[in-house]
């Protein structure tokens, strides 16, 4: 039995990346290992955890990495000898920055969990740093994808026997619940924000619109910065009553079961935890080809389309294309089905099991 630590920036989020770390650490408690979450900030986890997990945060607000940089390399450290660790996973390689320094001369399976794609910083060379620190300093790289990973050994071609992919695993198994074009519901969930391309969806939603009867709706299910901008783009667009804005919601489980397909227009990913989602409610889905992350769940022209990044017309075309076939939307729930199995809770968790021990 081991004692195990995610430092992630803050568990209280609803995101992608502070779900999977949940699944996955849930997973660790169930397989009898002692397990830590270390938040940067922030506060109560957002989403359910094991009792036995400890839950703990450094600061009461969110990290300057540089007016807090001595004061948490020294927290980091302190903790990881206070509790013994022996294996800490760094969720997010931006924070290696912080856990590289607070590491040295101590016997620590230092892991980077690489959340994000390589080629996209997120407009803060801290995250640059923090992957090259990771590349030289840390026990071993883990990353979402292939594409993924090549991109970092194509940087850093010295990583190579350290550097693993291991996929987000999906929380849900295969749900009895058969999705149908009756529903009438193209559902997209997720982050308001740009990089998310809510506003692509909006675009590409007119043009939907033009062609399907008045009763076909899309739903957006999340909350963020961009909400109100994006609550005009529709109306700019003369299709405000043909969205609904659902907000930021615990349970999602209605929302998937009401959908008869889902949409993801993001500018870039990691691992978009929401097409597992989908495919496990069966759910035909539409997404776009960004650099990391769709093309390696999403099986192209078999249970929905991989569009070329950025074209809305593109995107809409295989929306109407879906709606246009019944034979060929069951055909992709089926397929929907049948793939998602490939991401089940326990492959994913023997993958870190066996990561962590070779």
């Amino acid at each position: 039995m081991s004692n195990i630590c995610f430092l992630i920036g803050d568990i209280s989020h609803s995101g992608g990346t502070e779900r999977v770390t949940t699944i996955i650490a849930n997973a660790f408690i169930s397989k009898n290992e002692h397990v830590y979450i270390l938040s940067l900030s922030g506060g109560e986890p957002f989403f359910e955890q094991n009792s036995n997990i400890i839950n703990d945060c450094l600061f009461n607000e969110k990290v300057s990495m540089r007016s807090n940089f001595f004061t948490a390399v020294l927290k980091i450290r302190n903790y990881l000898i206070k509790n013994k660790i022996d294996t800490l996973i760094v969720v997010d390689s931006i924070s290696c920055v912080f856990t590289v320094p607070a590491c040295m001369g101590l016997k620590v399976n230092h892991i980077c969990w690489e959340h994000f794609n390589f080629k996209v910083n997120l407009g803060t060379r801290f995250r640059d740093l923090g992957r090259w620190m990771a590349a030289k300093w840390c026990t071993k790289i883990v990353t979402l994808t292939e594409r993924d990973k090549s991109f970092w050994i194509e940087k850093y071609p010295k990583i190579n026997n350290k550097i693993f992919v291991i996929a987000n695993p999906s929380l849900f198994g295969n749900f009895d619940h058969q999705p149908t074009l009756e529903s009438r519901t193209v559902l997209a969930v997720g982050r308001l924000d740009y990089i998310k391309g809510f506003d692509l969806l909006l675009e590409a939603w007119a043009l939907v619109c033009k062609e399907v009867d008045e009763r076909w709706m899309l739903n957006i299910v999340g909350g963020g910065q961009e909400d109100a901008n994006l609550k005009q783009l529709a109306q700019n667009l003369a299709i405000e009553t043909r969205v609904i804005f659902s907000g930021q919601q615990k349970d999602v489980d209605s929302f998937y079961k009401k959908a008869s397909i889902y949409c993801l227009t993001s500018r870039n990913e990691g691992f978009p935890m929401v097409l597992l989602e989908a495919q496990s409610y069966g759910l035909p889905i539409v997404a776009f080809d960004c650099d990391t992350g769709p093309a390696e769940i999403l099986l192209n022209d078999e249970n929905g389309y991989l569009c070329k990044q950025g074209q809305v017309s593109n995107f809409s075309s295989a929306i109407l294309k879906i709606i246009s076939s019944e034979d060929r939307y069951q055909n992709f729930v089926k397929s929907a089905f049948r793939n998602s199995k490939r991401f089940k809770i326990e492959t994913i968790t023997k993958r870190w099991q066996d990561m962590l021990s070779d």
